[in-house]
Protein backbone atom coordinates (compact mmCIF):
# COMPACT_ATOMS: atom_id res chain seq x y z
CA UNK A 1 0.00 0.00 0.00
CA UNK A 2 2.59 2.13 0.72
CA UNK A 3 4.02 1.58 -2.28
CA UNK A 4 1.03 2.70 -4.71
CA UNK A 5 0.49 5.07 -2.38
CA UNK A 6 3.74 6.82 -3.20
CA UNK A 7 3.54 5.92 -6.75
CA UNK A 8 0.61 8.40 -7.11
CA UNK A 9 2.71 11.06 -4.61
CA UNK A 10 5.02 11.16 -7.67
CA UNK A 11 2.63 11.16 -10.55
CA UNK A 12 0.70 14.25 -9.16
CA UNK A 13 4.36 15.55 -7.90
CA UNK A 14 5.30 15.09 -11.33
CA UNK A 15 2.48 17.21 -12.83
CA UNK A 16 2.96 20.04 -10.71
CA UNK A 17 6.53 20.03 -11.62
CA UNK A 18 5.84 20.42 -14.96
CA UNK A 19 3.43 23.45 -14.55
CA UNK A 20 5.73 24.53 -12.48
CA UNK A 21 7.84 24.55 -15.55
CA UNK A 22 5.32 26.45 -18.00
CA UNK A 23 3.65 23.31 -19.36
CA UNK A 24 0.27 24.58 -17.96
CA UNK A 25 -2.51 21.43 -17.84
CA UNK A 26 -5.34 21.41 -19.97
CA UNK A 27 -9.35 20.42 -17.88
CA UNK A 28 -8.68 16.56 -18.96
CA UNK A 29 -4.83 16.94 -17.33
CA UNK A 30 -6.49 18.01 -14.22
CA UNK A 31 -9.49 15.69 -14.33
CA UNK A 32 -6.43 13.01 -14.05
CA UNK A 33 -5.45 14.31 -10.91
CA UNK A 34 -8.34 14.28 -8.84
CA UNK A 35 -7.85 10.14 -8.37
CA UNK A 36 -4.64 10.26 -7.87
CA UNK A 37 -5.14 12.65 -4.59
CA UNK A 38 -8.09 10.33 -4.10
CA UNK A 39 -5.58 7.49 -3.48
CA UNK A 40 -3.16 9.06 -1.80
CA UNK A 41 -5.89 9.77 0.44
CA UNK A 42 -6.80 6.17 0.38
CA UNK A 43 -3.40 4.96 1.34
CA UNK A 44 -2.84 7.08 4.25
CA UNK A 45 -6.12 6.20 5.61
CA UNK A 46 -5.09 2.43 5.12
CA UNK A 47 -1.73 2.99 6.39
CA UNK A 48 -2.99 4.76 9.59
CA UNK A 49 -5.22 2.02 10.17
CA UNK A 50 -3.15 -0.69 10.08
CA UNK A 51 -3.51 -1.67 5.91
CA UNK A 52 -7.49 -3.07 5.73
CA UNK A 53 -7.88 -5.11 2.17
CA UNK A 54 -10.41 -2.48 1.21
CA UNK A 55 -9.03 0.20 1.23
CA UNK A 56 -6.03 -1.38 -1.23
CA UNK A 57 -9.29 -2.05 -3.23
CA UNK A 58 -10.42 1.71 -3.32
CA UNK A 59 -6.81 2.93 -4.47
CA UNK A 60 -6.75 0.19 -7.03
CA UNK A 61 -10.21 1.63 -8.18
CA UNK A 62 -8.91 4.87 -7.99
CA UNK A 63 -5.26 4.47 -9.62
CA UNK A 64 -7.99 2.57 -12.46
CA UNK A 65 -10.13 5.14 -12.75
CA UNK A 66 -7.15 7.99 -13.57
CA UNK A 67 -5.24 5.56 -16.43
CA UNK A 68 -8.96 5.37 -18.14
CA UNK A 69 -8.84 9.07 -18.15
CA UNK A 70 -5.27 8.67 -19.38
CA UNK A 71 -6.41 5.86 -22.18
CA UNK A 72 -9.38 8.46 -22.88
CA UNK A 73 -7.07 11.72 -23.08
CA UNK A 74 -4.29 9.92 -25.34
CA UNK A 75 -7.43 8.87 -27.76
CA UNK A 76 -8.38 13.19 -27.93
CA UNK A 77 -4.53 13.82 -28.35
CA UNK A 78 -3.98 11.19 -31.36
CA UNK A 79 -7.88 12.13 -32.90
CA UNK A 80 -8.94 8.74 -32.03
CA UNK A 81 -12.38 10.48 -30.85
CA UNK A 82 -14.10 13.06 -29.93
CA UNK A 83 -13.07 15.33 -27.21
CA UNK A 84 -15.06 17.48 -24.90
CA UNK A 85 -15.77 20.41 -26.75
CA UNK A 86 -14.42 23.49 -24.26
CA UNK A 87 -11.12 22.20 -24.67
CA UNK A 88 -10.79 20.55 -27.98
CA UNK A 89 -11.54 20.29 -31.71
CA UNK A 90 -12.29 24.03 -32.65
CA UNK A 91 -12.97 24.70 -29.00
CA UNK A 92 -17.09 25.51 -29.85
CA UNK A 93 -17.34 25.13 -25.64
CA UNK A 94 -15.00 27.51 -25.04
CA UNK A 95 -16.16 30.59 -22.33
CA UNK A 96 -16.74 33.64 -23.70
CA UNK A 97 -14.52 35.03 -20.83
CA UNK A 98 -11.68 33.52 -22.53
CA UNK A 99 -12.24 34.16 -26.09
CA UNK A 100 -12.44 38.17 -25.03
CA UNK A 101 -9.61 38.60 -22.64
CA UNK A 102 -7.55 41.32 -23.46
CA UNK A 103 -4.20 38.91 -22.03
CA UNK A 104 -5.06 35.79 -24.24
CA UNK A 105 -7.04 32.71 -23.69
CA UNK A 106 -6.14 30.55 -20.29
CA UNK A 107 -7.63 27.51 -22.08
CA UNK A 108 -5.30 24.62 -23.29
CA UNK A 109 -6.80 22.40 -25.78
CA UNK A 110 -7.00 18.89 -24.71
CA UNK A 111 -6.19 17.91 -28.12
CA UNK A 112 -2.90 19.13 -28.46
CA UNK A 113 0.42 17.19 -27.20
CA UNK A 114 2.70 20.10 -25.48
CA UNK A 115 5.40 17.33 -24.40
CA UNK A 116 6.16 13.87 -25.44
CA UNK A 117 8.84 11.14 -24.50
CA UNK A 118 9.35 8.33 -27.06
CA UNK A 119 6.46 9.58 -28.64
CA UNK A 120 3.67 9.44 -25.68
CA UNK A 121 2.46 12.09 -23.94
CA UNK A 122 1.89 12.84 -20.58
CA UNK A 123 -1.40 11.20 -20.70
CA UNK A 124 -0.06 8.22 -22.05
CA UNK A 125 2.51 8.07 -19.57
CA UNK A 126 -0.08 9.14 -16.92
CA UNK A 127 -1.94 6.05 -17.80
CA UNK A 128 0.80 3.53 -17.67
CA UNK A 129 1.81 4.37 -14.45
CA UNK A 130 -1.24 3.99 -13.37
CA UNK A 131 -2.02 0.89 -14.36
CA UNK A 132 0.85 -0.13 -12.84
CA UNK A 133 0.16 1.25 -9.36
CA UNK A 134 -3.24 0.07 -9.66
CA UNK A 135 -1.48 -3.56 -10.44
CA UNK A 136 0.07 -2.83 -6.88
CA UNK A 137 -2.69 -2.12 -4.98
CA UNK A 138 -4.47 -5.43 -6.73
CA UNK A 139 -1.47 -7.54 -5.38
CA UNK A 140 -1.84 -5.77 -1.93
CA UNK A 141 -5.43 -6.42 -1.70
CA UNK A 142 -4.84 -10.26 -2.58
CA UNK A 143 -1.69 -10.96 -1.07
CA UNK A 144 -2.01 -13.97 1.93
CA UNK A 145 -1.61 -12.31 5.37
Amino acid sequence: MALATLGSITLIGGAFMFQFLGYAPCKMCLWQRWPHAAAIAIGCIALTLGGLRIFSWLGAAAALTTAGLGVYHTGVERDWWEGPTSCSGGGNGLDMGNLLSTTGSDIVMCDQVVWQLMGLSMASWNAIASFVIAGIWIAAATRKA
